[in-house]
C-alpha cells in the first residue's frame, strides 16, 4: 500500500516550484488566485524566478527547491508550475527518503510523469496527476483541486466526458502511468515503470501515428503491456488522429484481453481532470466507469 499524504485544511501553506522548464509569470499569476480562493497560503520556490538560460545551466537549483519544500514543516503540498521538459534530469539526484519521512501532496503532469513514477517506486507515496499552473484552467479542472481537502472517492464516468470501451471486462488494481513519452523514457533506467498487475494510464499531446506505433511497440517488447491488468487511455490527439490512434492501440492491446477504456479527459485535454496515482481503482469497461480510492488521508 502506498502512503497517502494528509489532506489540506483552510489556512495551510503550499509550495509552488518549477521542475520542468521556466514558467511564464503572467500565466502563473492568472492561476495562483486558485489557492487563495481555496483558503490557502503559498510559497514560491526559487525555481519560479529562473529564466530559460538558468534552466539550461543548473539542475541543482531544481533539486534544492524540491528538497526545501519537502522539508519545510509549513508546506503541506507541492505543486509543479510547469510541464515542459527536463524533470528526468534530476530523478537520480532526489533524496526519496525525505518524502517517505514527510509525505506531502505532489501535483503535476506531462513531463512530471517521470517523477511520479520515480516517487512511487522509491518514496512509496501517492502523487497527483493534474494540470500545471502554466496552463489556463477551466472551472471543471479547478474543481478537482478540492479533492485534496477531504478523503473521498472519485468517479469518472460519461457524465464527465464521452468514453469508448475498447476491450470489455472489469478489474481492480493500482493506478499508475501518465504521459506516454515519459513512460517510455523510464525504460532501461533504474526508474523503469513496473506495470505488473497495475492499471496503466497513457496520455499525451497530439502525436503522429508513427510515434504512437513506435512507443507502443517499445512497451510491448519491454513486457509492459502484457504485465498490466488494465488500460486507461487519455487524449492522444483530435479528430482523425485520435480515431487512427485508438484503432492502432486496440490492435496492440487486444491480444492481452485486459479491460481498456479510452477518451478520458486526463492530461493534455480540456478539462484536465486531476486524479491520484498509486491508489487502487476499479476500471469497468462494460459500464465505462473508473472509480478511485481517495488520494489523501
Amino acid at each position: 500500500m502506498k502512503i497517502r499524504p494528509k489532506h489540506l485544511n483552510k489556512g495551510d501553506t503550499v509550495g509552488i516550484i518549477a521542475l520542468s522548464g521556466p514558467i511564464n509569470l503572467e500565466s502563473l499569476q492568472r492561476n495562483i488566485s486558485l489557492f487563495t480562493d481555496m483558503g490557502l497560503h503559498y510559497k514560491l520556490g526559487k525555481t519560479i524566478e529562473l529564466n530559460e538560460h538558468d534552466f539550461e545551466e543548473t539542475d541543482e537549483a531544481w533539486v534544492h527547491d524540491l528538497h526545501q519544500m519537502i522539508e519545510d514543516p509549513e508546506v503541506k503540498g507541492i505543486f509543479c508550475a510547469t510541464d515542459r521538459y527536463g524533470a528526468a534530469k534530476i530523478a537520480d539526484k532526489i533524496d526519496y527518503s525525505l518524502l517517505t519521512e514527510h509525505p506531502k501532496i505532489f501535483w503535476g503532469f506531462s513531463d512530471i510523469t517521470f517523477l511520479h513514477i520515480a516517487i512511487q517506486q522509491y518514496s512509496n507515496v501517492v502523487t497527483f496527476h493534474g494540470p500545471s499552473l502554466s496552463k489556463e484552467l477551466d472551472e471543471q479542472s479547478k474543481k478537482m483541486f478540492y479533492q485534496l481537502f477531504s478523503p473521498f472517492e472519485i468517479y469518472y464516468d460519461e457524465t464527465i466526458s464521452p468514453l469508448e470501451s475498447l476491450i470489455p471486462g472489469s478489474v481492480r488494481g493500482e493506478f499508475i502511468g501518465g504521459n506516454l513519452r515519459r513512460i517510455v523514457d523510464t525504460l532501461g533506467t533504474k526508474f523503469e515503470i513496473d506495470t505488473r498487475d497495475k492499471i496503466l494510464l497513457i496520455e499525451d499531446e497530439e502525436l503522429s501515428i508513427e510515434e504512437i506505433d513506435r512507443m507502443f511497440n517499445h512497451l510491448r517488447l519491454a513486457g509492459k503491456l502484457k504485465g498490466a491488468c488494465g488500460f486507461v487511455i487519455g487524449r492522444l490527439g483530435n479528430g482523425d488522429v485520435e480515431e487512427n490512434a485508438l484503432s492502432l492501440i486496440k490492435e496492440y492491446l487486444l491480444p492481452y484481453k485486459k479491460p481498456t477504456v479510452a477518451r478520458f479527459n486526463i492530461g493534455h485535454s480540456t478539462p484536465n481532470i486531476g486524479i491520484p496515482l498509486g491508489v487502487d481503482v476499479i476500471l469497468d469497461a462494460d459500464e465505462k466507469l473508473l472509480r478511485f480510492l481517495p488520494g489523501v488521508e
